[in-house]
């Protein structure tokens, strides 16, 4: 199971922080990232991190904007948004894949996904 936490409300320019906590597995061996949807668009991956084998993956659209980081200790994850802007608002979901970066960006290979967080960017 995953619960995310930490979307909302922020301006544009602002910044925000969503976590999303594992429970039930370990996430050490799993790619761990974050996907958007915006209605009527599909889902598409922002960010995703697999510390185990260093492969990663950000979105050029968010790209040093946005970083992923992870905390073992806490089988817990999370997307810094920084510099947001009205083009971010969108659920944000996070998810776990059992395989490298490449593939785990792909929706349909995520085995575990969170239920989304709404975050909302004002300009």
């Amino acid at each position: 199971q995953l619960v995310e936490s930490g979307g909302g409300l922020v301006e544009a320019g602002g910044s925000l922080r969503l976590s999303c906590e594992a429970s039930g597995f370990s996430i050490g061996e799993y790619a761990v990232g974050w996907f958007r949807r915006v209605p009527g668009k599909e889902r598409e991956a922002v960010s995703c991190s697999r510390p185990v084998d260093g492969t990663s993956y950000s979105a050029d659209s968010v790209k040093g904007r946005f970083t992923i980081s992870t905390d073992n200790a806490k089988n817990t994850w999370y997307l810094q948004m920084n510099n947001v802007e009205p083009e971010d608002t969108a659920v944000y979901y996070c998810a776990a894949t059992l395989v490298q970066c490449d593939i785990a960006i792909i929706p349909g290979a995520v085995n575990v996904w969170g239920s989304g967080t709404q975050v909302t960017v004002s300009s």
